[in-house]
């Protein structure tokens, strides 16, 4: 008995954010790599290329409300869960899905790079800091996310889940 609890939450500001990402991770992508992107285009993985490209086209305008209302649900977020020592959750919501599959078929390699990237974004979006531990399991680990700038803490955390895993 490790002495925590475990509480299942839904908290609607990840959503909101999550709805923001196509605003705000392909722009900032294209505008910081856009010149080695075109000049060797062929190197990239071509979907990721498609992905990257797509926010040459963001409005400045578009980008810049995006990040404002994602700084709105940082501190929506913040309130939402700071009553929790820690926020848990599988570091990819699904097992690797078939190579065959994922190389042959576009619509299915973009639903399911988007949905193993999806936990991992959480932490991003909202400014946090996060640590994944292994699990004993093949390709499922748990992913241990807390506050900005609260690292430290978060390690403590880790550790003494690493001892119960």
């Amino acid at each position: 008995e490790a002495g925590a609890s475990v509480e299942k939450i839904t908290v609607q500001s990840v959503k909101e954010a999550m709805d923001l990402t196509g605003l705000l991770y392909s722009p900032e992508a294209y505008a910081t790599w856009r010149h080695k992107i075109e000049k060797s285009p062929e190197v990239m993985f071509s979907k990721i290329l498609e992905r990257f490209r797509s926010g040459a086209n963001v409005l400045a305008a578009d980008f810049i409300q995006a990040w404002q209302k994602l700084l709105d649900l940082r501190k929506q977020y913040n309130s939402e869960v700071l009553k929790y020592d820690a926020i848990l959750i599988p570091t990819s919501p699904i097992m690797p899905p078939d190579i065959g599959r994922l190389m042959n078929d576009g619509d299915f390699y973009n639903s399911q790079n988007l949905l193993a990237l999806r936990n991992t974004r959480i932490g991003n979006l909202m400014g946090g800091c996060s640590i994944t531990l292994p699990t004993g399991v093949p390709s499922c680990g748990l992913l241990i996310m807390g506050m900005p700038n609260q690292e430290e803490r978060l390690l403590r955390i880790a550790q003494a889940c690493e001892r119960v895993l």
